[in-house]
């Protein structure tokens, strides 16, 4: 009885994985044909190992297509090479970066941000403080116009700055 069962299942998930397999094969299939169609000369294409030009010829006999990078410089590729056409709404989308110093800029930004998150400044708190509803939470106000520091006076009448005490006190009931 366990046996036909255990036989039974493993039927079923074979069956499924060759449905499986025969449509992502028609999917690929439709997907290259499309692709197919669109590249012709004078359009922008993308290589697998992402160099973009624009598309002068394609020789179906040798299947060696012809890719201008820039102005001049020819690069000959294997037709099964070319990936993708990029049009304007592949590169605007998706607020991806247009060029290095873009994404040079982004990832400085964010790095600076997570630097400050990781580091805090004297005196200031790297999460929140967050009291029971048992406690409260008392902030000593700070003397000067920065909120993290209070300012005194030293002994020599210098101004010293001392970090912001911040204390918690269990409320009696």
């Amino acid at each position: 009885m366990n046996d036909t069962i255990l036989n039974i299942a493993l039927v079923i998930v074979l069956a499924l994985f060759v449905f499986y397999a025969f449509r992502n094969s028609r999917k690929n299939k439709a997907k290259q044909a499309e692709l197919k169609s669109q590249i012709v000369p004078g359009v922008e294409v993308m290589t697998n190992f992402g160099l973009f030009g624009t598309l002068l010829s394609i020789d179906e006999a040798s299947n060696v297509a012809e890719i201008e990078t820039s102005p001049g410089n020819v690069v000959r590729v294997h037709r099964q090479t070319l990936a993708k056409v990029v049009t304007e709404a592949d590169a605007v989308a998706g607020g991806e970066p247009r060029s290095v110093e873009e994404a040079m800029e982004i990832a400085n930004r964010e790095a600076e941000a997570r630097e400050k998150a990781a580091n805090p400044e004297f005196g200031e708190l790297a999460e929140p403080v967050v009291a029971d509803k048992d406690e409260v939470v008392v902030v000593d106000e700070p003397v000067s116009t920065d909120k993290n520091v209070a300012d005194t006076t030293g002994t020599d009448e210098t101004p010293v700055k001392k970090p912001v005490r911040r204390t918690t006190k269990k409320v009696d009931e």
